[in-house]
């Protein structure tokens, strides 16, 4: 009976020794103890950012040139619950708004308790700067007060902008870029022009005088 009982315990410590040396083998191949993100991810999800992949469009002035204040007004209807943006407006859990483009960054609206993260940033509140505040307040300020996630296209950014600018700033938008040119439309002639049709073929030059 004894032996038996020591042959069960043998098998079954061999069984532990395989199973945690299995474990610790399959870890180091899949690379299960490395916090890190997957090289190809199975699928995309939703709200969350390819990594490298920068932002694809328009430039920000060009966005500018074609963007609505009405349509800015209605996407501002997401920032109501924390701002005002009426002249002489309360300042809410935000500040008031009015006249905001082209102030010193954290020090807009008088008394109102700017986080240390805005008030050291520095600069003004040009045309780039707030558009990347409205994209990610975190990333342009870490360790800002604002909860606010960011808006994530470009347009609606450009709309809020202008709006903002219609309300007490009206500062002047940055020239769009030129459009570029159509390489197949004017290309370069390699000289002279082709003759008319019809039109008798240049004389030959004249011979070189004798010495």
């Amino acid at each position: 009976m004894e032996d038996r009982f020591n042959t069960i315990a043998g098998w079954a410590l061999f069984a532990g020794i395989v199973g945690l040396g299995l474990n610790s083998i399959s870890a180091h191949y899949f690379s299960a103890d490395k916090p890190h993100r997957p090289h190809h991810m199975g699928y995309e999800i939703e709200g969350v950012e390819a990594e490298g992949g920068g932002e694809e469009g328009p430039p920000l002035a060009t966005l500018l040139a074609e963007a609505d204040p009405a349509k800015g007004e209605a996407v501002f209807a997401k920032c109501v619950s924390c701002h005002t943006i009426n002249a002489g407006g309360a300042t809410g859990i935000g500040p008031n708004l009015h006249g905001v483009m082209g102030t010193a960054i954290g020090a807009h609206a008088p008394g109102f308790a700017y986080s240390d993260a805005l008030k050291s940033h520095g600069g003004n509140w040009t045309w780039e700067n707030m558009d990347a505040w409205l994209k990610s307040p975190k990333a342009f300020a870490s360790g800002t007060k604002m909860t606010f996630a960011g808006l994530g296209k470009a347009e609606d950014r450009a709309a809020i902008l202008v709006y903002l600018n219609s309300q007490g700033s009206n500062l002047p938008l940055p020239a769009a870029p030129a459009p570029e040119a159509d390489p197949a439309e004017g290309e370069a002639d390699d000289g002279a022009e082709a003759p008319a049709e019809g039109a008798e073929a240049p004389a030959e030059a004249a011979e070189a005088p004798a010495e």
